[in-house]
C-alpha cells in the first residue's frame, strides 16, 4: 500500500505536486483539461494589493529547452481574486496556496493581513518583486532585505510562510540561511534565471523588458543542485521548481530533499502533465516498493 501524501509546516497534502506560480492561474484556465482536485495543492498567480497591468508586450520568448517570460505580475489585485479565483478553489478537495507580491513591505503587509481569515492554507512569498523604495532591486538578492521583509510578513501572517527564493544571487544558502533567521517556515526554489534573447534579423529585443526569467527543462540541473544545497544547509522544509516535466524530474528533486514539487512551465505545453506527474510519482513507488516518499527524501 502507497502513501503519496506529504505534511509541510503543518499542512497535510494527498501527493507532493503544486504548480509553479503564474503558470496555472489559479486552476480555472485548466479545469477543462485537469482535475484540480487530484492536485496536492493549487499554488496561485501571483496576488497583490491592487490591479498591476504587468510589462508591455512582447513579454513571452521561446528559448532553448524553455521560454523567457517578462510579463511583469500582472494580477487583478487581492479584492479580485478572494471574489474569484479563491472562490473557484474553495469548492476543490486540494490545498491552497496564495503567492504574495508586492512593491514595498507595506504592500506585502497588506496582502498577507487581508488574507489572514480567508481559507488558505500556506502563503508563498515572491520575494523576486523590485523593492521600489531601494531603487528597484529586488527583494530576494539581499541577505539583509529578505530577512527583513520576512519577519515583517510573519509578524502579521496567521498561515506558514514559504518564502520564494530567486536564484539569481552568488550564495542561494546564504539567502536560504536569511529567510529562515527571518522566521520563514519553509523555502520554495527556484525562481525563473534572469536572461536575454535577440532577434538578430530585426535587431530588437524578443521581449519588450529586454530582459526576462527563464525556465523550463533548462535550467533544471541548476534548480535541483540549489535544491540540494538548501536542504543541507537549512532545517525547514523546501519546495522544489525549475524544469519539471516528468515524474522522473520530480523525484530527483525529491531525492535532492524536496518535501514538495512544483510544475511550471510545462504546463503551457503540456496541460495534462500534473496529472501525469502524480500517476508516475504512484507507478515509481509501486515499482521500488516504496511505502512513504520519506523513503527517498534527502537519500543522497
Amino acid at each position: 500500500m502507497i502513501d503519496t501524501s506529504v505534511t509541510i509546516c503543518g499542512v497535510t497534502m494527498k501527493n507532493p505536486v503544486t504548480v509553479a506560480s503564474g503558470t496555472f492561474g489559479s486552476g480555472m484556465e485548466y479545469d477543462e483539461f485537469v482535475d484540480v482536485s487530484r492536485l496536492g495543492a493549487v499554488t496561485t498567480k501571483g496576488v497583490a494589493l491592487t490591479p498591476w497591468a504587468g510589462n508591455p508586450t512582447p513579454r513571452i520568448a521561446e528559448t532553448y529547452g524553455g521560454m523567457m517570460n517578462a510579463v511583469g505580475l500582472q494580477n487583478p489585485g487581492i479584492e479580485e481574486f478572494l471574489k474569484t479565483d479563491l472562490e473557484f478553489l474553495k469548492k476543490k478537495d486540494t490545498k491552497i496556496i496564495v503567492n504574495v507580491c508586492g512593491h514595498s513591505e507595506e504592500e506585502y503587509v497588506a496582502v498577507v493581513e487581508r488574507l489572514a481569515e480567508e481559507p488558505v492554507d500556506l502563503l508563498e512569498i515572491n520575494v523576486s518583486c523590485p523593492n521600489v523604495k531601494e531603487g528597484g532591486i529586488a527583494f530576494g538578492v539581499d541577505p539583509g532585505a529578505l530577512e527583513h521583509i520576512t519577519k515583517e510578513v510573519k509578524k502579521k501572517a496567521k498561515q506558514p510562510v514559504i518564502m520564494k527564493l530567486s536564484p539569481n544571487v552568488t550564495d542561494i544558502t546564504e539567502m536560504a540561511k536569511a529567510a529562515v533567521a527571518g522566521g520563514a517556515d519553509a523555502l520554495s526554489l527556484i525562481n525563473t534565471l534572469t536572461g536575454m534573447k535577440i532577434d538578430i534579423h530585426s535587431r530588437r529585443f524578443a521581449v519588450a523588458n529586454r530582459t526576462g526569467g527563464v525556465s523550463g527543462p533548462a535550467i533544471k540541473p541548476i534548480a535541483v543542485r540549489m535544491v540540494y544545497q538548501v536542504c543541507h544547509a537549512v532545517e525547514v522544509p523546501v519546495i522544489g521548481m525549475g524544469g519539471i516535466s516528468s515524474a522522473e524530474d520530480a523525484i530527483e528533486f525529491i531525492m535532492a530533499g524536496a518535501t514538495v514539487v512544483s510544475v511550471g512551465t510545462a504546463n503551457f505545453r503540456n496541460p495534462f502533465v500534473t496529472e501525469e506527474v502524480i500517476r508516475g510519482i504512484e507507478d515509481f513507488m509501486k515499482e521500488q516498493k516504496l511505502e512513504s516518499l520519506d523513503q527517498i527524501r534527502k537519500c543522497l
